[in-house]
């Protein structure tokens, strides 16, 4: 067994199942025994899927993954069998095996679909990458950000596999008809045009606004909203560069880490080298985001010295790439991107399957900019009190002192958090503490996770500290100091480890104050590990009994802070109720922007995001949420279903006004899965509920009533 990776295993707590934990590699999984960054990059081809893609699927014969498997053969992916854990015989007509290794030497399969709970996905993945499964795609959320570090560990030092997720919907091959994921079928057609895109709700608006306009789609690639990424953006974009079915791309981006960045400098190469680039645009959320949140997926919160929402577009823009505000808009900005670039929309239009055609707003896209900056740390929903900040530190050999008094002259920020571009920890680092100049002098020193912090890069931080002339004991300390605060790390599951630090004067011994500690949440919730740590839970200062009920019904709710320049507590904002996290802050963001202004005054006043398997009861309990607050002046609902069937959302609707009491008016935007149906059922029960299924129509009317308008009108 690798060194590194017999250390990184044996952070796994005891096997329970084989998809119930982390294991050890069996004696045939040929990993190098050096970190080889570039062995990864070798797998990127592997995601050119299509007709020829032979599919496993692991947990086949769960419930989920049989109803995924019959939509998916019956659209014509192809399907040969599947694992389940000591099992054998035949599902569906298909052959079931006890391994994945066997799997493979039976079946042969190019690529895998991992239908598993999170607690048993980690473990499901590994399988996968020890026995060289091409592709693996994983679209369980809740993952614990640690367990996917262990797996990105193996996965940099190998050549042979490629994943896709967590949590994303897949990836899906419209010409090829194949689908390794949950993405609703109805929606897709064939055509040219790639997408790669964080979000799943707003993929799937992307999608429809392509089929409505009758493009259609090439290959389709859900990068996922998780810290850490299988694949990113970049990685997607070499794909499209070289596909000959795609002869357009789309970028969807959210706040959270620097892939878009990372996106733009990539199409500004391929510009400069390519004499006739294939048409690009975007669109990015979160600008309305709630400074200091973690917007819905785990991933969508800006780090320190990581881009906002504003300068993500203004990256991409720069880059040469269009821009639009909402992805509805996809479909005729792409029609005229391609006439301009003299590419074939004739031939495009023709294979495209453009049964929902419908015209969209399309004026003229322009930047939306955010209410306020972010802060430097994150609000979680696991909050523990100073106190026990303090008690957890000292078990690791940390000792913390109130900040000294007054500031002192140097003081510098020290700590463990995620590299997400190298999916992987890293030591971050700063000369200063001040806030206006950390995030520009912050930087990151990752590490293998199994191997934990090298010397090099603990001396390269401390460098850069600008700790070189520091006492020889001081600086042994501060080496110490990142040892312990990475043993905390990892045996707590953190997020984000830091604290600040300053030598007085008149010693050679550290100062260490200011802690910040974020944790994963996911690691106790859907592993239950970090018991002890989760029992010292104490409601956040920020944290209301609105946004702890929402958290107990499955719901992420957060206030949004009424718009700058207005009463404190205006009596005409909008009640959001979206599915899908990347939507409901797309739908924030375009409220502000087109409503903040003459002849409408209004914005959001909350971000909930029902989650992609919302149910009746979650509707009801959502309106309860949003009626809560006495800012609302009427409520929008705005979904598009793919898990999510539009009929469920509209019956929760209709139970809303029976038990919860809707004393507002009420804007229903229903798109995707059973739309007839969701809007069928709303017309028959006669409630006052102004429905549309155009997006830009339901907006204006939103605004119109926030501002006193009449349902009647």
């Amino acid at each position: 067994m690798l060194p590194q990776l017999s250390r990184c295993l044996g952070r796994s707590l005891g096997a329970q199942s084989r998809y119930q934990c982390l294991y050890s590699p069996s004696p045939h999984a040929k990993f190098s025994t050096s970190l080889q960054r570039n062995g990864y990059d070798d797998t990127i081809s592997n995601l050119k899927i299509g007709s020829h893609t032979r599919v496993i699927f692991q947990g086949f014969t769960g419930k989920q993954a049989t109803a995924n498997a019959q939509e998916s053969i019956a659209w014509g992916t192809n399907i040969v069998g599947g694992v389940k854990p000591g099992g054998s015989g035949e599902h569906l007509g298909l052959p079931v095996l006890p391994t994945v290794r066997k799997a493979m030497e039976v079946l042969k399969p190019h690529a895998t679909g991992i239908y598993v709970a999170a607690h048993q996905a980690a473990a499901a993945i590994e399988e996968a990458v020890e026995a060289e499964v091409p592709l693996i795609v994983a679209v369980a959320e809740h993952i614990p950000l640690h367990d996917i570090m262990k797996i990105h560990s193996m996965l940099q030092s190998q050549s042979k596999s490629r994943l896709v997720g967590a949590n994303a919907p897949g990836i899906i091959s419209a010409i090829g008809r194949c689908r390794i994921g949950f993405q609703p079928l109805p929606t897709f057609s064939p055509g040219h045009i790639g997408i790669v895109a964080k979000s799943g709700t707003l993929s799937y608006e992307t999608v429809g606004s392509l089929t409505r306009a009758g493009l259609g789609q090439s290959l389709c690639i859900g990068m996922g909203g998780d810290v850490i990424a299988g694949t990113n953006f970049v990685d997607a974009l070499k794909v499209f560069e070289t596909d000959d079915d795609t002869e357009a791309i789309i970028i969807v981006g959210e706040l959270g880490g620097t892939s878009e960045e990372e996106a733009a400098d990539c199409i500004k190469d391929y510009r400069k080298r390519t004499e006739n680039p294939k048409p690009i645009a975007a669109v990015i959320g979160g600008f309305q985001a709630a400074p200091g949140r973690i917007m819905g997926h785990a991933g969508a919160w800006t780090g320190i010295g990581e881009g906002t929402s504003e300068s993500k577009y203004r990256a991409l823009e720069s880059a040469g790439v269009t821009m639009v505000d909402h992805p509805a808009k996809f479909g005729s900005v792409m029609k005229d991107l391609l006439a301009k670039s003299g590419r074939s929309v004739k031939k495009i239009e023709n294979s495209a399957q453009a049964q929902q055609r419908r015209s969209y707003h399309t004026t003229c896209c322009h930047p939306i900019h955010p209410l306020s900056s972010p802060t430097l740390q994150q609000t979680r929903s696991l909050h523990i009190s100073a106190d026990h900040t303090s008690s957890l530190l000292k078990q690791f050999n940390i000792n913390v002192s109130p900040a000294p008094q007054p500031s002192p002259p140097s003081s510098h920020y020290l700590g463990i958090t995620v590299a997400r571009t190298a999916r992987s920890p890293c030591i971050i680092a700063a000369p200063s503490t001040s806030p206006k100049a950390l995030p520009h002098r912050v930087h990151r020193f990752p590490f293998d996770y199994c191997a934990g912090p090298t010397s090099s890069a603990i001396n390269a931080a401390i460098a850069h500290l600008q700790l070189d002339a520091a006492p020889p004991k001081a600086k042994a300390q501060t080496a110490e100091l990142i040892r312990n605060l990475w043993n905390l790390y990892a045996e707590k599951e953190a997020i984000t480890a830091t604290v600040s630090l300053t030598i007085p004067s008149s010693a050679d011994t550290l100062t260490i104050f200011d802690p910040y500690l974020f944790f994963d949440d996911a690691a106790y919730k859907s592993n239950k590990r970090q018991a002890d740590l989760h029992a010292l839970r104490s409601p956040s200062d920020d944290t209301s009994p609105i946004e702890a009920e929402a958290e107990k019904a499955g719901i992420v709710y957060i206030p949004l802070a009424s718009p700058p320049g207005r009463a404190a507590a205006p009596r005409n904002l909008i009640g959001t109720l979206v599915n899908g996290a990347g939507l409901a802050m797309n739908t924030n963001d375009v409220l502000s922007l087109r409503l903040s202004s003459p002849p409408y005054s209004t914005a959001s006043a909350n971000f909930l995001d029902t989650g992609g398997k919302a149910t009746s009861e979650t509707i009801k309990t959502s309106f309860k949420l949003i009626l809560a607050d006495p800012r609302v002046a009427v409520v929008f609902v705005n979904i598009f279903g793919g898990l999510t069937l539009c009929d469920m959302i509209a019956e929760g609707i209709i139970l809303a006004f029976k038990e919860v009491g809707v004393d507002k008016p009420v804007v229903v935007r229903l798109r995707g899965t059973n739309e007839e149906k969701g809007q069928e059922v709303l017309r028959r029960a006669k409630l006052p509920i102004k429905a549309f299924d155009d997006f830009e129509d339901a907006v204006r009317e939103v605004g119109r009533l926030a501002n006193g308008g009449s349902m009647e009108e």
